[in-house]
C-alpha cells in the first residue's frame, strides 16, 4: 500500500493509519462531508489576455482533486499537480507532508484565454474547489501545505485577483467569515511525481477522491454547465 492512498480509518489498523497520516492529503473518510457550494459572482474585473495559451497557479487543499476539477473545464488543456512555494530540494510529496518545507499542494493550469479567461477560472476555484475562509486547511487535510492560495504570473492577473478577492470579500457569501485566501508572490511551480498526475482518471474507484472530489466535479457540471466537459484532460 503507498503511502499517499487514502483509505478509510476503519480499514486500517492503528499502527498502519498512524503511518499512513504521517504523510499527505489521506485524511479518513469518517470526517465531515464535503462542504457545500457557492455560486461565486462572476467578475466585475475582466482578465484582458494575449493571445496564446496562458498558465496560472491555484493552491486550494490536496492537489488530486483542484487536478480533477479543472481538468474537465472547457479551454484547459493541462492541469499538472505540484507544489508552489518552498524550495526545489524538499520539493516531494512525503517531505511536503510533514507541513514544514513551506510548499503548498498546487495545480499548474494552462488554459486558452479565448477560451476559459483567467477570472473565469477564479470564479470557479472559489465555487467548487477551495473554501476561501479555511486557514492553512481544506476538509479534512490540515496543515499549511494544504492553504488556499493564488500566484499570479503576470501583472494582470495579479490585478485581476486582487480585485475578485476584494469582491469576494464584499459578497457576503460566507457568512461574514473572513477571507484568508493568500496572493503569493513565488512563482516556483515543483511537479509532482508521476504517479500523483492524472490521478483522478487513472484511480476512478479511489475512496478518497470519490468521497471529496468527484461532488466537486459534479458541482462543476451543475454551476457552469458551458464550461464543463465530461472527457478527463490528461497532462
Amino acid at each position: 500500500m503507498k503511502r499517499f492512498t487514502k483509505w478509510p480509518k476503519k480499514q486500517l489498523g492503528g499502527a498502519v493509519f498512524a503511518l499512513l497520516l504521517a504523510g499527505g492529503c489521506q485524511q479518513a473518510l469518517s470526517a465531515a462531508p464535503p462542504e457545500s457550494f457557492v455560486n461565486a459572482p462572476t467578475a466585475t474585473l475582466v482578465a484582458h489576455e494575449g493571445p496564446g495559451k496562458a498558465q496560472a497557479i491555484f493552491s486550494g487543499g490536496c492537489y488530486w482533486g483542484v487536478e480533477g476539477v479543472f481538468s474537465h473545464v472547457n479551454g484547459v488543456t493541462s492541469a499538472v499537480s505540484g507544489f508552489h512555494g518552498g524550495s526545489a530540494s524538499t520539493a516531494e510529496y512525503e517531505r511536503v507532508s510533514q507541513g514544514d518545507t513551506g510548499h503548498a499542494e498546487s495545480v499548474r493550469v494552462t488554459y486558452d484565454p479565448s477560451k476559459i479567461r483567467y477570472d473565469q477560472l477564479l470564479r470557479i476555484f472559489f465555487s467548487v474547489v477551495a473554501d476561501p475562509t479555511q486557514l492553512n486547511r481544506q476538509g479534512p487535510d490540515v496543515g499549511t501545505q494544504y492553504r488556499s492560495a493564488l500566484v499570479p504570473l503576470n501583472d494582470e492577473q495579479r490585478r485581476v485577483a486582487t480585485a475578485y478577492l476584494a469582491q469576494l470579500r464584499g459578497s457576503g457569501l460566507w457568512q461574514h467569515r473572513p477571507i484568508v485566501t493568500r496572493i503569493e508572490g513565488d512563482p516556483h511551480f515543483y511537479p509532482a511525481a508521476a504517479d500523483h498526475q492524472d490521478f483522478m482518471a487513472k484511480n476512478p474507484d479511489h475512496p478518497y477522491t470519490s468521497y471529496w472530489d468527484v461532488p466537486r466535479i459534479e458541482a462543476l457540471k451543475r454551476l457552469f454547465p458551458a464550461q464543463y466537459h465530461a472527457a478527463f484532460t490528461r497532462g
